[in-house]
């Protein structure tokens, strides 16, 4: 057992380990007057409920704005000390950490005080000159999923307790408080060709980028940067860092959650040993208990439901691995990005500098800013002679990038010489050749689980000539194809234990749902299939990968359903389940379960619906709409429109441009509307007619107003 000895180097402990241990060798008059110095707090304390008087949202608002509305975003942002000081983003920072914890969003009436008290001194120990990073035994603020720990703990099991103990959960909601302060003005800076780990972009985003800019180039070039992203120095960040935000509070509040050192466990190999044991034991402990259910308590975080975690198997290794640095967390992403933009920004220089327009060439004969040939069929590029333009464009998904050459060998080889060159320079690491591979489109380059390659074909083109004769000629060229990966989607199979076997893959039965019933696992496994045709939207192969993907899911569960009802086959599945199993199969009489036929007439449990995609027919085709060559997500454009409307001089412009149009805004127009219903009690719908009519019925308005406040007025 624990002494007072061996306990008073480790005071203060964290509150879920010091409220719920009970240690025979303290008396309870100690533990009482430890909790009474817990819970008393400074004279000059406020009461956090005066504090919160803005909205959170609001202010997050404003900043986006103020951030969006700069005349020139590069300039380092100058106060974020004010916004930390603000209460209220604090309790919506709470809020979120809450919500990743527990599974819930708490509303902020259901935040009890003495959460808001501990906050409060969360909040003034990070505007003080040293906040702990990492504290296992000076916690201010604890999660709500903390679980209760009640039973006697020996030194050694405590000992490894704090050794091994998670992130604590004050450095998350300060992680997310940050967030919500350094994107908004890091967002404006960054290039438009980085689409990872930002809001309103992602993997879709950037196969639909390739299709639309990427049909033209011959020779790409991938390049693996988690080498150089992984181990970016704490003297780089901060450096980066300092283009964009001047606040000496924040920055060294980073700049601390860098440098710290982080708590790693360490272990010898007869740690080791003993670990894999006790791994072992723990699995057939787990295996004996699968019968029973769980009950979760009120406040403990609900596990990912089955599909989502088989969902998340398939993610491709792009996008899987998430930077992480020192104490920074989910701010660690965001620092990447902050830290890879010196390389957008010297390949967008490059790329600049590489045009050379050629008038032989069937595409970019003009400048750098053309769009595609043909907006409506963007892929598609019409053969031309040797002589080509020369030309490059370039793609970020996190520390990977993929850029497109049209031009000879040589040059891909000279940018990779050049790129290996900048990473030493810039941020001190080099990279190997084999982290930057070159390819040729015909050979097919694979990126976020997609093979870009492209195929000749020879397209009937009709034109109208001179007189009106429509001609019609057989044309060639090349055709962009962005193809989903086959082999990586049975791979990713393999690893579920779902099929076996590469070239003839083989279903297996899903016995993660052997014991739930059959209603429940084929709506598990529908909404796994919505999220896989979703994921392989944009691919040309869509229908026969998701119809790949139907089908080993509709094998695997007649399986189980084969061994779970006796049925011996899945040919007798198909028979009394039909080929969607939609139909119940009878619960087998050994089992104390009740029939389902018995539960649905009782109104106990839904209709089985069937598992989706059965027939190729009714898998949806691959998604052609024309992407645009500078799109910019919705909530860029709403905030670029609102700081527009906000500039007096491009309201007034835009009220002369209305009128000289002979328009009429919205507001006149209703009411307009609403004087008809007042007056006449029905709208009268006009035509819309000249200025000077509209002022003309104006003046009418106006002299029929008057009069019926004369006659008002007389009757008064």
């Amino acid at each position: 057992m624990l002494s007072f000895s061996t306990l008073k180097p480790l005071l203060p402990l964290p509150h879920y380990l010091l409220h719920s241990l009970r240690i025979t060798t303290l008396s309870s008059p100690v533990i009482s007057r430890h909790h009474q110095h817990q819970q008393q707090l400074p004279d000059d304390f406020p009461n956090p409920y005066d504090l919160t008087k803005e909205d959170p949202i609001q202010v997050c608002s404003d900043l986006w704005v103020r951030c969006f509305s700069r005349p020139d975003p590069h300039l380092p942002f100058p106060n974020l000390t004010g916004f930390l000081k603000k209460f209220d983003l604090w309790v919506l920072a709470y809020q979120r950490a809450c919500a990743h914890h527990t599974g819930s969003f708490p509303p902020k009436n259901a935040i009890h005080l003495p959460h808001l008290r501990s906050l409060l001194a969360l909040q003034r120990a990070a505007l003080s000159p040293n906040y702990p990073w990492g504290a296992s035994t000076h916690l201010l603020l604890r999660s709500p999923a903390d679980p209760p720990f009640t039973r006697p703990i020996s030194r050694r099991k405590f000992l490894a307790l704090l050794a091994s103990a998670p992130p604590p959960f004050q450095d998350r909601v300060l992680q997310e408080l940050l967030l919500l302060l350094l994107e908004p003005v890091f967002e404006p800076r960054f290039s438009p060709r980085s689409h990872a780990f930002r809001p309103g972009r992602s993997p879709h985003t950037v196969l639909r980028t390739i299709r639309s800019n990427f049909a033209g180039y011959l020779w790409f070039l991938k390049a693996d940067l988690s080498a150089v992203s992984d181990n970016f120095s704490p003297d780089v960040i901060i450096s980066c860092l300092e283009k964009g935000v001047s606040d000496r509070k924040v920055l060294g509040l980073i700049k601390s959650a860098l440098k710290n050192p982080v708590r790693v466990r360490s272990s010898s190999p007869a740690d080791e040993v003993v670990d894999r044991l006790t791994k072992k034991r723990m699995k057939r402990k787990m295996l004996r208990k699968s019968r029973k259910k769980k009950v979760l308590k009120e406040n403990e975080p609900k596990p990912d439901p089955y599909w989502l975690r088989t969902f998340f198997g398939f993610a491709p290794h792009e996008a899987a691995r998430v930077p992480n640095y020192g104490h920074c967390g989910i701010l660690s992403p965001l620092l990447a990005n902050v830290c890879l933009t010196e390389l957008d920004t010297w390949m967008e220089d490059r790329i600049a500098r590489y045009f050379r327009p050629s008038k032989l060439d069937s595409i970019w004969t003009d400048s750098i800013t053309n769009d595609c040939h043909n907006p409506a069929w963007p892929e598609f590029v019409p053969a031309s002679g040797r002589e080509k333009t020369r030309r490059m464009d370039f793609i970020r998904y996190g520390s990977h990038i993929l850029i497109g050459i049209r031009g000879p060998r040589e040059d891909a080889v000279e940018l990779r010489k050049d790129l290996i060159e900048f990473c030493e320079n810039k941020y001190g690491l080099r990279l190997e050749n084999s982290n930057i591979e070159i390819e040729h489109i015909t050979r097919g380059i694979e990126f976020l689980d997609h093979v870009i390659c492209r195929r000749v074909i020879h397209p009937t083109l009709r034109y109208t000539a001179t007189g009106g004769k429509i001609v019609s000629e057989k044309g060639v060229g090349t055709l962009l194809s962005v193809t989903a990966s086959l082999q990586h989607c049975i791979s990713r199979f393999r690893q579920l234990e779902l099929v076996k076997g590469d070239k003839d893959p083989e279903p297996l039965p899903c016995t993660p749902m052997l014991y739930a019933g059959q209603a429940h696992t084929n709506s598990q496994m529908n909404k796994f299939l919505e999220t896989m045709a979703d994921w392989y939207r944009y691919a040309d192969n869509r229908k026969k990968v998701v119809g790949f993907c139907a089908y080993v899911i509709r094998s695997s569960l007649a399986k189980l359903y084969a061994a779970r009802y006796r049925l011996k086959s899945r040919a007798k599945v198909y028979k009394i389940a039909s080929r969607d199993l939609s139909h119940p199969l009878r619960e087998n009489t050994r089992n104390d379960a009740p029939e389902y036929s018995d539960l649905l007439r009782m109104g106990l449990v839904d209709a089985i619906e069937g598992v989706q995609f059965s027939h190729m027919s009714l898998i949806p085709s691959c998604d052609y709409t024309p992407f645009p060559r500078n799109w910019v997500p919705d909530h860029e454009q709403i905030l670029h429109e609102y700081v527009r409307l906000q500039d007096p001089k491009f309201f007034c412009e835009l009220h002369k441009s209305v009128n000289r149009h002979e328009l009429r805004s919205p507001q006149d127009a209703i009411s307009e509307i609403v004087w008809d219903y007042k007056i006449c009690g029905v709208w009268s719908k006009k035509p819309l007619g000249s200025i000077k009519e509209q002022e003309h019925d104006e003046e009418n308005t106006n002299g029929d107003r008057n009069f019926l406040l004369k006659e008002e007025s007389i009757a008064l």
